[in-house]
């Protein structure tokens, strides 16, 4: 319209039809939305091209929005702050040390979970022979139920103890709690209606998960830490690492139901874990960033996927989204401009069809070189992730 109309309106003023209509064709060059349609494909090309270097796979068109909004993140402890590799610290019993290890350890050889591994390992290592295993039931939070050489075991929680009416001696309780405030993380065992004796456990703090808190703080982004251990234990974890806000006994089912509280307080939260557990509490989240080496479940409930364990590789996400809108945003006015500016000029006869083609081609080089500039994002830094 605005072409047609600039041909008849120098039809009016000028010498011929000629000149008037290399005008109208000015006017339709400059009027191509070329730089309008790279500007958002282009960044997100480049972007999650570098993404992928870094590790980060965005799932999501829409993610790079909601990531700017992001305002708190929620770690979930085991396997993403920690590395998820349990190790045996230590154990007290009332009976014969050989016979409680021997026990605790044949009822955990059933378990595929890192602290029934980090049990079995130190049992084997004292080269204890284990007992066959003739029945196993999982109490998820709480611990598990085994049979053991006719003996009915329970290993898990003090919760798990009272609710089977253990007798708890006076000890347990004062050197469980001595073994939380080191982090480590305590479980009790006990059959024939008393506990026999605890088990402590513990998981080696990530070294860059203190980095990674330091470093979302710097974006504005506070650090939640969640976790199935006791306050204690998380405390100690989180003091470490450098993490104010804690949510500990919180079962696997419930993580969800910490970031609704989160959401129901004004936050927006992104929800970082790699567990089947963690699926619901990823889908729940604003932003869902699943580690790539958890589960198959986590990963296809997360809006991000992040190929190593590395908690920076957080904010790397987070710091990449921002650029990636940024870079759109540039791109999308750079446009605008363009286009406001230069169609004005072709009508009023500023612009031949030639000049008009270089600013078009200009304005589209532009959009491109300003969306490159993403490939040099986290250059220099990645020697030190």
């Amino acid at each position: 319209v605005i072409a047609t109309l600039t041909v008849l309106g120098w039809m009016m003023v000028s010498s011929g039809f000629g000149e008037a209509l290399a005008l109208g064709i000015a006017v339709l060059v400059v009027a191509c939305p070329c730089a309008l349609g790279l500007a958002t494909p282009m960044a997100v090309m480049v972007g999650t091209g570098r993404g992928a270097e870094l590790g980060v796979l965005f799932k999501q068109a829409d993610v790079f929005e909601r990531v700017k909004k992001v305002d708190t993140v929620m770690f979930d402890k085991t396997g993403t702050l920690t590395s998820g590799a349990m190790e045996f610290r230590a154990f007290h019993t009332s009976i014969d040390q050989h016979r409680f290890l021997q026990l605790v350890a044949s009822a955990e050889n059933g378990v595929s979970h890192p602290i029934g591994m980090a049990i079995v390992n130190e049992a084997d290592r004292r080269e204890i022979e284990l007992l066959p295993l003739t029945h196993l039931n999982n109490h998820p939070g709480l611990g598990v139920e085994a049979e053991v050489d006719f003996t009915r075991i329970w290993i898990g929680t003090s919760e798990l103890m009272a609710k089977q009416d253990f007798t708890m001696p006076e000890i347990y309780p004062t050197v469980a709690a001595s073994l939380e405030q080191t982090g480590s993380t305590v479980f009790f065992a006990g059959w024939y209606g008393e506990v026999k004796g605890l088990i402590a456990v513990g998981d080696r703090i990530r070294p860059e998960s203190s980095r990674a808190v330091s470093a979302l703080a710097d974006l504005g982004i506070d650090a939640v830490m969640v976790t199935g251990d006791t306050y204690r234990v998380a405390l100690s974890v989180a003091e470490a690492i450098g993490i104010d806000e804690v949510r500990a006994g919180v079962r696997p089912g419930e993580k969800a139901d910490e970031v609704s509280t989160l959401q129901n307080a004004g936050l927006t939260v992104a929800f970082v874990g790699d567990g089947i557990n963690d699926a619901p509490a990823l889908t729940q989240a604003d932003i869902g960033m699943a580690v790539g080496a958890g589960s198959d479940i986590a990963i296809e409930s997360g809006d991000i996927v992040l190929a190593n364990s590395n908690p920076v590789t957080v904010v790397t996400a987070v710091d990449l989204a921002r650029r990636i809108h940024m870079t759109i945003k540039q791109n999308l006015g750079w446009a605008f401009v363009y286009n406001t500016a230069a169609i004005p000029l072709a009508v009023i006869g500023f612009l031949s069809p030639p000049i008009a083609a270089g600013a078009m081609a200009l304005s589209s080089v532009s959009v491109v070189l300003n969306s490159l500039r993403l490939i040099r994002f986290g250059r220099g830094t990645e020697n030190a992730r």
